[in-house]
């Protein structure tokens, strides 16, 4: 696998997933979106704040396009520190750009976690998130919610925000798909000596099947049936 100049493990494996992944079809059009989307949004000298950063998959993209790049956790080590109230350390209208990529569905405070980062965003700042439509049950550490396209405008709108674009990924057929693989592999894994390179097979063999899905579901199927929403806003008022 190609990683990117200061990206290593779960952070490279999501920006550059591999087809024995088991969201390896997920994980490759999603950083196709954000990738395009930076190249639109991401300015030289302009601040990316990364609001629950985690591994910061997508750090490179941005700083790639010339921005600023702070990640935001709970971690010490984070350029910004989280706060236990969910508190951002950050002035007022400090950041051009505030992105939040798979975290809104472990957000247990949504109300503050949307507060913070409208107060984070400049006047004329956006917000790129993505966050689950559909997928199993994942506690990071906690797990609390997934929407439709039309309930996620909503709670983003409902919150201080209007919603610009929304980019739907993975449709039905393949993320279907993808959920089976991911149990199948859960299991095989198990197995001693040979259950994970017959797992890497079985991977590489359903992949195929979920892009093949993909790619005959029409558009206006996936896009209220979405495995990932990307969504781009910007702050009312």
């Amino acid at each position: 696998m190609n990683e990117a100049p200061g990206v290593s493990g779960e952070a490279a494996r999501r920006l550059n997933p591999r087809i024995i992944d088991t969201d390896w079809l997920v994980l490759t059009r999603m950083q196709r979106v954000i990738a395009g989307l930076a190249d639109k949004l991401a300015r030289p000298g302009g601040v990316a704040l990364d609001f629950g950063c985690g591994q910061r998959p997508y750090e490179s993209l941005f700083l790639a396009r010339g921005c600023r790049y702070l990640g935001a956790d709970f971690e010490e080590d984070s350029e910004v520190r989280i706060g236990a109230d969910g508190l951002l350390p950050v002035a007022d209208r400090s950041a051009d750009l505030v992105l939040s990529f798979q975290v809104l569905e472990h957000v247990r405070d949504l109300k503050t976690y949307f507060s913070e980062a409208r107060r984070a965003l400049a006047d004329d700042g956006l917000m790129l998130l993505s966050t689950h439509g559909t997928w199993l049950y994942h506690p990071h550490p906690e797990d609390h919610r997934r929407w439709t396209r039309t309930g996620l405008v909503a709670e983003i709108e409902n919150h201080g925000f209007e919603v610009l674009e929304t980019h739907p990924v993975v449709g039905p057929l393949a993320w279907t798909t993808m959920i089976r693989l991911t149990c199948i592999s859960f299991a095989l894994r198990r197995a001693p000596l040979v259950g994970r390179p017959f797992s890497a097979l079985v991977a590489w063999l359903m992949n195929l099947k979920a892009l093949v899905e993909e790619c005959i579901t029409p558009r206006w199927v996936t896009a209220d049936n979405a495995c990932v929403y990307v969504v781009l806003c910007r702050r009312k008022g």
